[in-house]
């Protein structure tokens, strides 16, 4: 089966020539979470273009398609062709678009104004393959707890301490806000299933492994984080807590083992080292320096030594390869 439909791929949006119509995709998957769907839903139509379009892709539950047929206007929603998960989501949502461009919004994020434009214009540059944004967080209760390195906001699906402050060139975007050429797909694939979310299993590295996967297709191929566009991504109560911490950073290593199995060690690694080497010494002596005046950077500092070696733990005992196979 192609990845894509064949209908019209050269729609552009209201900027002019370089400013490409874009396909929005928003995958869900469970009826708790419906709210923060109408909210990321109602974020996006207020700045779509004419050709634009958003696609709400249900992965696998048929009352709430029902629902978000019924209840969230100027939404596209289909049930997902794929395997459980939200690799097989996102790629039906690939067929089924028709713009030049894919976005991806997490389901309870939501697009900050402006995010949409500023989406559309990195995609001037005809090198320009995929672009990222900033992803903030919104913590449930109004802030992180005080234990919480900034360094590690990755473990709640957001931006960290790290980070280009600019936009700058990167391996690889953070799912939860990013967009990516329709032609990419056609070119390489899509979204792997050995790895990406299933429910609410804390794994990922699905743009991780895409992104190394293009950049050796197509050598030119720009992959650029833009933190002037932005979306709020909700961290809920659950997942502010020490286990879901430890956890999702002992499956962030495993899912590293399948992206290194698939593409090697040292494309699976290479912003890693980096991240080992120099942002989480700086976190841990930041940590240490202000323990003084607040006693949560000491907390922080433990932090960040504790996901550091539940993350490589997790990547020692990962399977080299998943369970689930591999998309062609």
């Amino acid at each position: 089966m192609t990845l894509l439909a064949p209908e019209e791929t050269t729609r552009t949006g209201d900027g002019g020539p370089g400013a490409p119509a874009i396909s929005v995709v928003v995958c869900t998957y469970h009826e708790r979470r419906f709210d923060d769907l109408v909210a990321a839903c109602a974020s996006v139509t207020a700045q779509l273009a004419p050709h634009d379009e958003l696609i709400v892709v249900v992965d696998h539950n048929p009352e709430l398609l029902s629902r978000v047929d019924r209840e969230i206007p100027g939404a596209h929603a289909v049930a997902s062709a794929g395997p459980p998960g939200l690799s097989g989501a996102r790629n039906t949502g690939v067929r089924l678009s028709h713009c030049p461009v894919v976005a991806f919004l997490d389901d309870d994020a939501t697009a900050a104004d402006g995010w949409l434009g500023r989406v559309r214009a990195g995609f001037a540059d005809p090198a320009v393959q995929v672009v990222g944004t900033e992803v903030a967080p919104r913590w449930a209760g109004g802030s992180p707890p005080r234990w919480f390195p900034p360094e590690f906001g990755w473990v709640v699906g957001c931006g960290y301490r790290g980070l280009p402050t600019e936009p700058a060139p990167v391996r690889n975007p953070i799912g939860a806000s990013m967009a990516i050429r329709r032609a990419c797909f056609a070119e390489v694939g899509g979204f792997s299933e050995v790895v990406g979310r299933i429910g609410t299993l804390p794994v990922g590295c699905e743009e991780t492994e895409f992104c190394i996967r293009l950049a050796r297709r197509h050598a030119g191929a720009a992959v650029v984080f833009d933190p002037r566009a932005r979306v709020d991504h909700l961290v809920p109560a659950d997942r502010q807590r020490l286990r879901y911490f430890l956890s999702r950073c002992y499956h962030e290593g495993r899912s590293k083992r399948a992206v290194a199995a698939l593409t090697g060690a040292g494309a699976a690694l290479t912003a890693e080292r980096r991240y080992v080497r120099v942002v989480l010494p700086l976190g841990v002596a930041r940590g240490l320096a202000g323990a003084v005046r607040r006693p949560s950077g000491l907390l922080q500092a433990g932090a960040i030594l504790a996901g550091l070696t539940v993350t490589v733990l997790g990547y020692l005992t990962g399977r080299p390869t998943g369970s689930r196979r591999a998309t062609r």
